[in-house]
Formats: C-alpha cells, sequence, structure tokens
C-alpha cells in the first residue's frame, strides 16, 4: 500500500471511531435492570443505589420531583437503556447516537427531525446551558469534524445519549469529557 492509501484508510477509521461516538471510559454505572436501576456515567452518581420505582430512579438521578419528569419520555429512555452502539443503527439491535435521538423525538414529541447530528444542529434554537429544559437537543464534537455527536437534555446537566462501550446512558454535561466536547445547545425548530 502507497502512503496515501494509508493516510486514507487511516483517516476512514479515525472518521468512523469519531462519529456519533463517546470515548470516555465509563467510570461508575449502575446496570439496568428489571428492578429499576439506570444506566450512567455520571460522576455525580457513583455509589448511588437506585432502589426505587424507574421514574424514582430518574427524579433521584437527576435530583428533580417526579413532578418535573415527563413519563413518557423517561419510559422511552428506559425501554432503550443500554442498547448498544452500533452506526447507522436505528433498532434495538443498535443504535446510533442521531438515530436514537430521531426515534425519541417522533415517540415522544411527535416531530421529525434530521437524520445526523450535525443537521439536527442547524435546526435548533441556540440556548445557553443554564436555560437548556427537558427535550433540548446537545451537541459534541469529538475531533476537528464539527458536531459529530448529540444527546437529549433532561435536568440539572444530565442528558441521555449513546455511547459507543456502554450504549444507550445518562451523562453529565459537567463532567471533564462531556465538558471539553460539548459545542452547542438549543431547542429543535420542529
Amino acid at each position: 500500500m502507497s502512503v496515501r492509501s494509508y493516510f486514507i484508510f487511516f483517516l476512514g477509521t479515525v472518521l468512523f471511531l469519531s462519529s456519533c461516538s463517546t470515548k470516555k471510559k465509563v467510570l461508575s454505572s449502575n446496570t439496568h435492570s428489571s428492578n429499576g436501576a439506570v444506566l450512567t456515567d455520571a460522576s455525580s452518581a457513583r455509589g448511588k443505589t437506585f432502589s426505587g420505582s424507574r421514574l424514582d430512579n430518574y427524579a433521584d438521578l437527576l435530583n428533580v420531583s417526579t413532578k418535573k419528569l415527563n413519563p413518557h419520555l423517561y419510559s422511552f429512555i428506559d425501554d432503550w437503556m443500554g442498547i448498544p452502539h452500533r452506526m447507522g443503527g436505528q433498532t434495538k439491535s443498535g443504535v446510533d447516537c442521531s438515530g436514537f435521538v430521531n426515534l425519541l423525538y417522533i415517540e415522544v414529541y411527535k416531530g421529525n427531525l434530521p437524520r445526523t447530528s450535525r443537521d439536527m444542529e442547524g435546526i435548533v434554537k441556540r440556548k445557553k446551558v443554564d436555560k437548556l429544559e427537558e427535550g433540548d437537543l446537545v451537541f459534541f464534537s469529538f475531533g476537528r469534524n464539527g458536531i459529530d455527536h448529540v444527546g437529549v437534555y433532561l435536568h440539572n446537566n444530565k442528558f441521555v445519549h449513546v455511547s459507543t462501550r456502554k450504549g444507550v446512558i445518562i451523562s453529565d454535561l459537567s463532567d471533564s469529557w462531556y465538558a471539553k466536547t460539548f459545542v452547542d445547545a438549543g431547542s429543535p425548530n420542529i
């Protein structure tokens, strides 16, 4: 192979691995189970045990009252929790970040979004992080290609997204990996 061929192969591999993925090592998590546990890598959840009802567990993780939660949203998240990452996927056998966000918006908010995270970012009304509301979109860039990852904001800096290592998971915008790669956020105009 020529140097150019190696470069093209290397570049293609980097783009594939950086698209719609998180490379952060999960530091702490609870596994999804029938007793209502939630999957999270948020540093604020380290050592926490979730033992209530499913909605109570989400409220506990997000540090809000269950009255502030959209039960339909958390039921959807719960159904997908832990589903593995698969580039281009939109099924429970594997889903990528924008596929998950699309399915969530169709099911929970009855709206259609563009298919890619980059295109989704193009249709949001931008907001500062302290103004985000449940259901807003959060965008990240893990490389030099601009937006390449999207998640859905929940409460108190937490968001749901698809990690390449843990699948559908709840993370925290304040944790160093996400804070460093966070690019934009806002409400989609649908």
